[in-house]
């Protein structure tokens, strides 16, 4: 099983260096609109889709992270992601037009940015079981804490070496995820080497491609692209899990969930300048909401490890997203600074919670050895509300003439999201019981059928009914 502990304390380092490479450097790119604008003289749609592509392209291409930690290694494809997102950066810091940025910074920063992210975090899951909630608060709350110190670092070296100095910069800073892509060092666990000898015991597979497969070493997993069939059969078996009726409803879920969640980001300051907060308090309730959001991380992290609380890890995070939707829906009530404050510290707080929540929740559903792969397709499924929500509620705004409805409309989401999880999970639970009365009604947990040297047993688990031939000797039987 897992470590727990040792060698992957490094990997929650590794994996909280590459939150604030990533995360904290894509909210840190806000603090250059104003540059961008004034030297470019577009207006703030146009210059707002960097921010949009920037975030879109680091889910979007998640999955292919995914794939290149599976089939070449976990260190390889951080390193290139490092790489990538740095060339895009420097690139950056050389634009002479908008457009150049949106491919730069965007498109090919966005793309770095996601070889790296997703690895790194399932590189957590596969380090711990029983103290995983806390590994995961830890790494997850690079993203506030590298917020609250490269924002003020940033602004200052735009003020030293003008943005494109800043860009520079922030190239060298992000050539760190190559340091954190060292860091993971691979760990095989049982259920990792589950799908080769499943696949062996195909009918179809010669004994010379047997030999050849068992005489493969499990360092270099890409050998498998020799045996076509046996690649098919593996990137099948990485992604079966797609079809689990538990990782459907989460899918949903994330979804609804990631677009109430997005707009806040980018709406809270402007929506507290309209109802006639001053500037410097407008921006002190986004720093608020950064700090709080560590809390959130650590501490919930830390309390869902408890073993009063462990099994129920999938109603916290019910919980924290429910609590989010709650506090969207009472925000236009809130129109002066002392009202808005404590609404930052309660956002704050359960967004991080539930962001700390979310790895854990998908591997608690897909279980280790998948958890690379479904972790990319979870933040795969972040990029379009990341990309759509935000334009969303500016036209609810402009429409409007005020920001009620994109408020409510993003707190319905998040409720809405916590709901469907609510009903799937009771849903469950009736079929259980269900299941339950039945095998105990009619007395069928289990029965030997002794037939000369052979015994069925049939035993009914909750979840899967599996029936297992055992071989039995005669005489061992006959005694019993």
């Amino acid at each position: 099983g897992p470590p727990d502990g040792g060698w992957g304390w490094m990997i929650v380092a590794g994996c909280f260096l590459v939150t604030i490479c990533t995360r904290a450097v894509t909210r840190c790119i806000s603090i250059f609109f104003v540059e961008f604008q004034a030297y470019f003289g577009q207006d703030y749609a146009r210059t707002a889709w960097i921010h949009s592509i920037v975030d879109c392209a680091t889910m979007l291409c998640a999955p292919v992270g995914s794939l290149i930690s599976n089939h070449v290694s976990c260190q390889v494809g951080i390193m290139l992601g490092g790489l990538l997102a740095s060339t895009g950066l420097i690139l950056s810091s050389f634009a002479t037009a908008l457009e150049h940025l949106y491919l730069s910074l965007g498109v090919l920063t966005g793309f770095g940015f996601a070889l790296c992210y997703s690895p790194a975090i399932a590189m957590v899951g596969k380090y711990f079981n029983k103290r995983k909630a806390l590994a995961y608060g830890i790494a997850m709350s690079g993203s506030g804490i590298g917020t609250f110190i490269l924002a003020p670092v940033v602004q200052l070296l735009i003020e030293q070496f003008s943005w494109r100095g800043a860009l520079l910069i922030l190239g060298g800073f992000v050539l760190n995820l190559c340091v954190c892509g060292a860091l993971m060092r691979p760990i095989s666990l049982k259920e990792d080497h589950k799908t080769v000898p499943e696949f062996l015991e195909q009918d179809h597979v010669s004994e010379t491609e047997k030999q050849d497969l068992k005489h493969m070493s499990v360092c270099s997993p890409l050998i498998k692209v020799w045996s076509r069939e046996c690649l098919c059969y593996c990137s099948w078996k990485e992604y079966d899990f797609l079809l689990m009726p538990g990782f459907m409803v989460l899918a949903v879920s994330v979804l609804f969930m990631a677009y109430g969640c997005s707009p806040l980001f980018v709406y809270l300051v402007p929506y507290a300048l309209s109802v006639g907060v001053s500037h410097h308090q407008a921006a002190f309730l986004m720093s608020i909401l950064g700090v709080i959001d560590i809390i959130g991380n650590i501490t919930f992290g830390w309390l869902t490890d408890r073993r009063c609380l462990k099994k129920h890890r999938y109603f916290c995070y019910l919980f924290a997203v429910g609590m989010d939707g709650l506090c969207c829906l009472f925000l236009p009530v809130l129109q002066n600074f002392p009202l808005l404050v404590p609404f930052s510290f309660t956002f704050g707080y359960f967004d991080g919670a539930y962001v700390t929540l979310i790895p854990v929740m998908t591997a608690d559903v897909v279980g280790t050895s998948s958890l690379s792969s479904a972790l990319g397709v979870v933040y795969f499924l972040h990029a379009i509300p990341y990309l759509v929500s935000p334009p969303v509620a500016g036209w609810l705004v402009d429409t409007t003439g005020s920001y009620t409805a994109s408020f409510l409309l993003c707190g319905f989401s998040m409720i809405f999201s916590s709901t469907l999880l609510c009903f799937a999970r009771l849903a469950k639970k009736i079929k259980r019981t269900h299941l339950r009365s039945l095998t105990s009604d009619t007395g069928m947990k289990q029965h030997m059928w002794t037939n000369g040297a052979i015994a069925y047993s049939v035993t009914s688990e909750l979840d899967r009914k599996e029936v297992e031939f055992l071989a039995v000797d005669a005489n061992s039987c006959s005694n019993r």
